[in-house]
């Protein structure tokens, strides 16, 4: 169907009010959780309507789902974006905290909601096979690497839980002040820190 032929009586579209609706509901949910926002809330801030959301959702599970799988799409895709395949371990592990910081700083409320959200129970299946196609990545990674007797070998998920877990943890401490920004120099000693703690000691 043409968009333009669903032009509302204010002159938005009908995928304009879904945005807001999405932006909002981001908003709420990264600052106050999926549980402490009401349908209401996220009509108010996103200016249409409190039945209005319901002819885009069925539920705020719908809503949390939809906010989930674009966001956690939009994090695997900085990823994998220009990845050096062809490099060398720590070539990719370099590439894989540059672009994970890298999204963080450009979308903080994005990556905020994302940690929130991680494993919830209300996530329905189409977003648990999303975080399912990340965790694989990640696994298979650290398997073709300890294959290659470059990472050290540990049971799985441990390697990636460990780098994941890290760098959470220095960008929550940014936010709240507990650390320094996000500074290339900090950057710079945190993949240092975590490449030696991954690697096989006798590799470089």
């Amino acid at each position: 169907m043409n968009i333009h032929s669903l032009v509302m009586a204010d002159g938005s579209t009908r995928e304009d009010k879904k945005e807001c609706i999405l932006s909002a509901a981001l908003e709420l949910f990264a600052e106050k959780g999926f549980h402490g926002t009401a349908v209401p809330e996220i009509a108010q801030k996103a200016g249409v309507a409190a039945g209005t959301i319901y002819r885009y959702f069925a539920s705020k599970e719908a809503i949390v789902n939809a906010v989930y799988q674009r966001h956690k799409s939009q994090l695997l895709a900085s990823v994998m974006a220009d990845f050096p395949y062809d490099g060398n371990a720590r070539a990719q592990v370099h590439h894989f905290i540059a672009a994970t910081f890298g999204f963080a700083k450009k979308h903080p409320l994005a990556f905020k909601f994302l940690e929130l959200h991680h494993h919830a129970p209300y996530l329905d299946d189409k977003s648990r096979e999303v975080e399912q196609s990340v965790v694989a990545m990640a696994n298979g990674f650290v398997e073709q690497h300890e294959h290659n007797k470059v990472l050290r070998k540990a049971p799985q998920g441990v390697l990636a839980g460990l780098v994941w877990g890290a760098m959470v943890g220095l960008i929550r401490a940014g936010w709240e002040g507990r650390c320094t920004e996000l500074t290339p120099k900090a950057e710079i000693a945190f993949e240092e820190a975590i490449w030696d703690a991954v690697r096989r000691p006798d590799t470089t």
